[in-house]
């Protein structure tokens, strides 16, 4: 038979809601499409589904049942039909996923909003016009842009011009109740030349906050809408995640696939963890990454405060380390580190010895934090410096003074949990950061460096102190200085300059 009798095997594309394609076509074709979009979940193997043979360990994109796939993935569709040779129909035309938008229009927009911050009137950067330009173009986006790079100005463009010119309502979701006030405080700021009412326009829901608004955009915590019925989600034309690598999170997909009528889609991260499985996840919650620039290339441009690591590695002696090994546990090890009061009395004595703004991050509060913000409180060489804690428990409002009052100090210490401050929360006059805790997290590591990135006035350089813990026995390596060849790595992957200081701890 000649190919020209050929009849091609063939997919077709049918665009149930703004969330999710259906996808028609003989059986074998779909169940070759569910293969290629299926992946093992990183981990798999630890899960207690998994050991009591409850789950098979793998995360399928494309369901089967239904024949429905995220929209946000229809690109990997393409390519799928692509390296086969299958014929891929849209009953929808494609330009229905696409608006035009230019560069030049959306400069036009941006001249005409006047911005200012701080009294002082600012431009645009070239990568955030692009972002810009590039999600009202797209309608669906998953921009990666790195922490200090201007992300809540990104955002500030695409709610002023969908309020704007299309009248639309929105919904912007963010990890903590301290970002729904940062943001907020963000928008009357680049507001203060302009004619876009912040307060008329836009609603605040977080713990107690009343849920319904007839404003034009409501900025929330996922944690207060994630229990609303899907009705309710019914009613936005746009959603934006901010910090979006959390979105993998089943309450977090809930909500996004609850907004079927939300045409524009844009989430934002400046991390994502590295594994196919969270990026694919992601894309079709929102759709492509587009990156919009990088670490590296906002130090070189001097938008961002140079940035230095110190890796302390601190030994311990003999005899503890023999007896971490014996117990032989994570959680033990972990026990052993935060309880050391060698250990403790280094980190207070470190963040003493800093000079300017410093930044204390630990992991567990009462049996960390609280201890370590009282010995350094409590120094008889704290003279007259500012000390302040943030955990779980300090009231959103409480935080955002303290971050203000950062922004004017000159030489104040703040101890904090990584769950509180590690994500998004921006304080400009930050120059020291320490770690306290172990962590292998690239999400968490890089969000939590991201803290002193950025610029402020007089500030030209911020250092990371990354404290790793030696417990080795022989041959044997621990957990947690494992954890810190896994930070290593990450610290090479970002092309951050960093040195290594061995310390002896004298009582262990």
């Amino acid at each position: 038979m000649k190919d020209s009798y050929k009849v091609q095997d063939k997919l077709t594309v049918i665009k149930c809601n703004e969330v999710y394609a259906q996808i028609e076509g003989e059986r074998h074709l779909l169940k070759e499409l569910s293969e290629y979009f299926t992946f093992f979940v990183p981990g798999y193997q630890f899960t207690p589904a998994f050991r009591n043979r409850l789950w098979d360990g793998k995360i399928r994109l494309f369901d089967l049942r239904q024949n429905r796939i995220f929209i946000g993935l229809l690109a990997y569709v393409e390519t799928f039909a692509k390296e086969r040779d299958y014929e891929i129909v849209y009953e929808d035309p494609r330009a229905d996923l696409t608006d035009e938008y230019s560069l030049y229009l959306g400069n036009k927009f941006v001249e005409e909003l006047n911005l200012h911050s701080n009294g002082k009137q600012i431009g645009v950067r070239d990568y955030q016009l692009h972002a810009f330009a590039h999600t009202m173009r797209h309608r669906r986006a998953l921009l990666l842009s790195p922490t200090a790079s201007g992300k809540s100005l990104i955002i500030y463009l695409l709610v002023t011009q969908l309020i704007r010119y299309q009248n639309l309502k929105g919904l912007i979701i963010v990890p903590t109740t301290s970002l729904v006030e940062q943001l907020y405080s963000d928008f009357v700021d680049y507001s203060s030349q302009n004619d876009f009412d912040v307060d008329k326009n836009v609603h605040r829901i977080y713990q107690g906050k009343e849920k319904t608004s007839d404003k034009n955009l409501t900025i929330s915590t996922w944690q207060s809408l994630y229990k609303m019925p899907e009705e309710y989600f019914h009613q936005f034309d746009y959603v934006i995640g901010d910090e979006a690598h959390l979105f993998k999170a089943q309450s977090l997909t809930s909500i996004l696939t609850a907004c079927v009528n939300a045409k524009y889609r844009v989430g934002l991260t400046g991390t994502l963890d590295g594994t196919k499985t969270h990026k694919l996840v992601l894309e079709g919650l929102f759709g492509p990454v587009e990156k919009v620039t990088t670490t590296k290339e906002l130090m070189e441009n001097k938008q961002i405060a140079d940035f230095e690591i110190k890796c302390l590695i601190l030994k311990h002696i003999d005899e503890v380390c023999a007896e971490v090994k014996k117990k032989g546990t994570y959680q033990d090890e972990i026990r052993h580190i935060i309880s050391s009061e060698a250990r403790n009395k280094f980190i207070k004595n470190l963040a003493l010895s800093l000079d300017k703004n410093t930044l204390v991050l630990y992991q567990l509060v009462d049996k960390h934090g609280k201890i370590l913000y009282d010995m350094i409180r409590n120094s008889e060489n704290i003279g007259d410096r500012k000390v302040f804690f943030i955990d779980g428990d300090v009231k959103v409002d409480a935080r955002e003074m303290i971050r203000k009052i950062m922004e004017t100090e000159k030489d104040a210490i703040v101890v904090a949990s990584f769950g509180t401050t590690s994500t998004g929360i921006n304080i400009r006059n930050l120059h020291n950061i320490i770690f306290t805790s172990p962590s292998k997290s690239r999400i968490r590591n890089l969000q939590s460096i991201g803290r002193g990135l950025r610029n402020a006035d007089g500030k030209t350089k911020a250092v990371l102190y990354d404290i790793a813990d030696d417990l080795r026995v022989g041959k044997h390596m621990n957990y947690t200085l494992k954890h810190f060849v896994e930070r290593i790595r990450i610290y090479n992957d970002e092309s951050f300059s960093y040195k290594i200081y061995k310390i002896g701890l004298k009582n262990g």
